[in-house]
């Protein structure tokens, strides 16, 4: 099967605009990203598909690949489908730009179970919740499964709710998980998902996986011991600089 990583980046961002081009450790994030999921064992090739010049010049400038799309799309799926429509490709990774600590077996973990399985149309990750923090934060979106790891929902509120311990506690005993942003799409199953309309329960909590699950598709969760910081302030900026100049 040939496996192509594709990571979507606008310059537009409403709380960090450019943050696609924004420097850490010598590099722009973007780089950072694309030369971790390179490093991924299972794919084959990355492709940064972007409607902005300034971000196309600065992956071609580390001589990486990249394929300019319409300013149009609503979200960073629409973005991917369109860069992969033409693409001779089986299975489509998708990597959110504003993850440059994102770890390469993270991408094989999501990968794997779609290798495994030829029913599963689309795959991501989890992470348990260890941080008070990111239990009570809305930014943060949580995801509960079946015993088969395959999602039941995605919420940005604590879930499951334990009725006992009441509202926004952790219930005891009770593990919770983070979900991570990575997915790994069957190249028809992505075509097909780029066409749907928003649903409810979507446009509700703001998460576009939602859409798979109300539209009767199964999303599997793989857990993961790894975890990843999405850099969407300043202040995660300063987060993600500080663990890279502690790595050098």
């Amino acid at each position: 099967m040939k496996i192509i990583a594709i990571i979507p980046a606008r310059y537009a961002s409403t709380r960090l605009e450019g943050k696609a081009l924004l420097d850490i450790s010598g590099k722009p994030m973007i780089q950072h990203v694309y030369e971790r999921t390179k490093r991924a064992s299972l794919v084959n090739d990355v492709l940064v598909a972007t409607d902005d010049k300034r971000i196309f010049d600065a992956v071609k400038g580390f001589k990486g690949k990249a394929v300019m799309t319409s300013a149009e799309h609503r979200t960073g799926t629409d973005r991917l489908a369109e860069a992969a429509r033409d693409i001779n490709v089986d299975i489509i990774v998708n990597v959110q730009s504003d993850e440059p600590l994102i770890e390469p077996e993270m991408i094989n973990e999501a990968i794997k179970p779609m290798l495994d399985d030829d029913s599963i149309p689309v795959s991501t990750l989890k992470t348990k919740i260890t941080d008070e923090k990111d239990f009570s934060d809305t930014n943060v979106v949580k995801v509960v499964t079946d015993k088969n790891n395959f999602a039941l929902y995605f919420s940005r509120y604590p879930i499951p709710y334990v009725r006992e311990q009441g509202q926004g506690a952790r219930g005891k005993g009770q593990e919770y998980f983070k979900h991570i942003g990575l997915y790994v799409y069957r190249k028809d199953f992505l075509l097909e998902f780029a066409q749907m309309k928003p649903t409810p329960l979507e446009e509700a909590e703001k998460l576009e996986q939602l859409r798979a699950l109300e539209n009767g598709y199964k999303i599997k969760v793989i857990e993961t011991r790894y975890n990843s910081i999405g850099v969407d302030t300043k202040e995660d900026l300063e987060r993600v600089r500080e663990i890279f100049r502690r790595k050098t």
